[in-house]
């Protein structure tokens, strides 16, 4: 769990880490495995730009925690300066890629779950959720930018932390621990996730007690 700088549109909660489709996201197709485009609007149930999605999530994950999830030419030792040019803006994504011919691992990533926020809210999101399993030998750490904390917890004891207040969690994240919590080990909730890709995945859309969808 990664918490998010007070200045955010989440004002310190925790949550997961991630962010938005970049329009570069779709200058590295190329550089993809484990999904073809295809393969990715069908999961995603887009029309186009579905691998925009996997490229992004990796992109962010690496640019927010510096896990990255791809095979790559750059030792991991070299990793931490290629994420600080990142979030510098001293390189691009597309050039971090070419340049360590790294290839990203789409087929690591098991879509789950995708919320819509209401449509009376002034601000609004479609966000899709992943789950992967941690690249042996990585380490994650927020980038001190966007994230001021991050903390390895289970989902039960998060959702602890969320009832005592010790720590802040919007009704997606909790419901979405929710769903994490049942799960026993990994290769469980790894199995779960990928049953739920291949089955399809429902959108959920919250509405206000009352409204009608």
């Amino acid at each position: 769990m990664v918490q998010r700088h007070t200045r955010s549109a989440f004002g310190a909660a925790y949550a997961f880490p991630g962010g938005v489709l970049d329009d570069a996201d779709a200058d590295v197709h190329d550089c993809c495995t484990g999904r073809s485009a295809a393969d990715a609007n069908r999961i995603l149930d887009v029309a186009s730009g579905g691998l925009d999605f996997y490229v992004a999530a990796i992109r962010e994950l690496f640019e927010e925690t510096g896990i990255l999830l791809a095979k790559s030419a750059r030792p991991i030792s070299d990793l931490a300066a290629a994420r600080e040019s990142l979030n510098n803006d001293t390189q691009s994504w597309s050039e971090f890629v070419r340049g360590g011919d790294a290839c990203m691992l789409c087929d690591q990533l098991h879509y789950f779950s995708h919320w819509i926020t209401p449509e009376h809210l002034p601000k609004r999101y479609t966000t899709r959720f992943f789950v992967a399993e941690l690249p042996e030998g990585q380490i994650a750490h927020h980038d001190d930018r966007e994230l001021t904390n991050s903390v390895w917890i289970s989902a039960t004891d998060a959702l602890q932390a969320g009832k005592d207040g010790s720590m802040t969690l919007h009704y997606p994240t909790r419901k979405t621990l929710e769903s994490l919590a049942g799960h026993q080990s990994l290769d469980e909730l790894v199995n779960w996730a990928r049953a739920r890709e291949s089955n399809g995945v429902e959108a959920t859309r919250p509405h206000r007690p009352g409204a009608t969808q």
